[in-house]
Parts: structure tokens; sequence; C-alpha cells
């Protein structure tokens, strides 16, 4: 046998002994969480032990920017499609349909989200969205999805429903991407304020229901694959958001899994639109030319 089919056969035998060594050059699982209202001037203060530990093990930033203006659906949008308000058409707090004509649209006539490539190029992967608010059904491209649920917080901001759900599909289905977005703290930041006791109560609680659903990935025996990201919509101010202080446009982005780096805090300008290039790119999906945002280089190594 010649040096260099000895040296294949070598490799091939350290892949079958150390499957792991294999399976450690990306995820085969992510899970993405959004906490909407979620402003970044809260971490000094949040009691947050679980995405604290999230920090710890990958990469984060606290000025990650929201995209203009500072509100839901139009965030949710970019964070979803990797492009930012002029190039989705996505305008209004609530908005369900683009005010302004999307500058392209899929098969599915919408702008492509990151569930429209990963379809498109991996027909068979299960891909899930589980929300609070209804709006976003109108904003992760419903047809490219194996599943999607909206679950009704229960009374006193009570999230454990969606969470239990999410739970249960991780368990059943391990899915390619999860896409897991509750309703707070923005609820509370409306009716009792930003950067409040309350605010930093139900903080605190979400931080509860992040670990449960780390927990689940355990239980399922995917959590070595799996990669996590926690992040926001947009931040606060008082009551309301929608402007264009910091506290209303810098969200938290925080990973952890295999394929990011335990850089720790990120030195680099991160934008809302460039979470759904780094999620294709941590799975190997090509983008679009229409998305404008790029993967977060420094957290992938690159």
């Amino acid at each position: 046998m010649r040096l260099v089919e000895k040296i294949v056969v070598s490799l091939a035998v350290v892949a079958m002994m150390f499957p792991s060594v294999a399976e450690a050059r990306g995820p085969k699982h992510v899970i993405f969480i959004g906490l909407d209202g979620w402003g970044s001037y809260s971490m000094p203060e949040a009691d947050m032990p679980n995405v604290k530990s999230l920090m710890d093990a990958g990469a984060w930033t606290l000025r990650k920017r929201s995209v203009l203006p500072s509100s839901s659906a139009i965030n949710w949008a970019s964070v979803f499609m990797g492009v930012g308000t002029e190039g989705h058409g996505y305008t209004q707090w609530g908005s369900r349909t683009p005010e302004i004509p999307s500058i392209a649209v899929s098969e599915h006539g919408i702008f492509p989200t990151i569930f429209t490539v990963v379809r498109s190029q991996r027909p068979d992967a299960e891909l899930g969205a589980l929300y609070e608010w209804d709006g976003i059904a109108y904003l992760v491209d419903t047809l490219a999805l194996s599943r999607h649920i909206q679950v009704e917080e229960g009374p006193d901001n009570d999230s454990q429903p969606l969470t239990d759900a999410a739970v249960e599909y991780i368990r059943d289905k391990t899915p390619l991407i999860t896409a897991i977005i509750y309703d707070n703290p923005d609820h509370v930041g409306h009716s009792v304020g930003h950067d409040t006791p309350a605010y930093y109560d139900v903080l605190a609680y979400l931080d509860g229901q992040i670990g449960q659903i780390i927990e689940a990935t355990r239980q399922a025996g995917i959590y070595e694959k799996t990669v996590f990201i926690v992040s926001a919509d947009h931040g606060g101010i008082g009551t309301g958001h929608g402007g264009k202080t910091l506290s209303e446009m810098e969200t938290p982005l925080v990973m952890a899994g295999p394929g990011i780096k335990n850089v720790g805090e990120l030195k680099s300008a991160i934008m809302q639109f460039d979470i759904a290039p780094t999620i294709a790119a941590l799975l190997g999906i090509r983008t679009p030319q229409v998305w404008t945002g790029r993967p977060i280089g420094e957290a992938l190594g690159r």
C-alpha cells in the first residue's frame, strides 16, 4: 500500500474511532432565543446566570444595533432576513406585510429568510419557530418551516407554556434550527417601564426559561452539537421604544457552541441583520445576494 493510501486509511480509522473529532467542526443544530425588548443597558444588573454562562463559553456583544425604527416587526424581520428596513420593507411596529415593496421575494412571496434559504438547500431539514406574539408568523416564511406554533402567554407574564412547547419540540424532533421568541421583557417594559425592578424580575424569570431549553438539548442528546444564540429586537426607554437612543437601539447578542470561538466580548461592529448570515455560515448555507448582513467572522474565527 502506498504512503498516501495508508494516510487516507488511517484518517478514516481515526474518524470512525473518534466521531466527535469530525462532528466538532461545526454545529448540527442552532437554537435562536429571542427576548423582545431586552436592552443591553440591563446586563450589568441583570440576574441571568444561564445567559452569562453562555457568554463565558462563547462570544458576545452589548453593542449590536437595531435597524430603524427600533420596533418589533422591523427588527425581527432583519434578524431573520439578513437585511435592513430599506430592503425587506417592513417599517412599522406591527407590520404584517411590507409597507415598501421588498427589494426581492422568494417563491413563497416573502423576502428570503434564513428558513427560506435553508429549506432550498436542505429540503429535508427540520425547521421550527415557536413564539408568543402572533406578528412573528408574518416574518419567518411559514411555508419554509416544518412547524410554527404560536403559544399564548399565561397570566402574569407566564411564558412556561412556550417553554414547554419548545422543550417538547427539541426532544421529539431535534431540529436543525429552532427559533423561540418570547414577548417579554417588552410587556413589562410597556406596562411598568424599562430599567425597573419589575423589568429585572422578568429577565431573571426568562433566564430560567432559557435554562430549561438548554437542559432539553442535553436530554435530547444534542447539547454538544448545538449552537445557542440569544438576542433581542430592540431595547427601550421609559415605557416605549422605536426611537434612536442607544437604550432603544443596543441589544445583547450572545453565542456559544461548536463553531463559535470562545473570544468573549466581540470588538466588531455588529448589526441586527448579521445574525441570519452567521447562522447560515455555521451550517454551511449559501446566502442570497440580496442579503446585506455578513457573518460575524470574529466569532467564527474567520
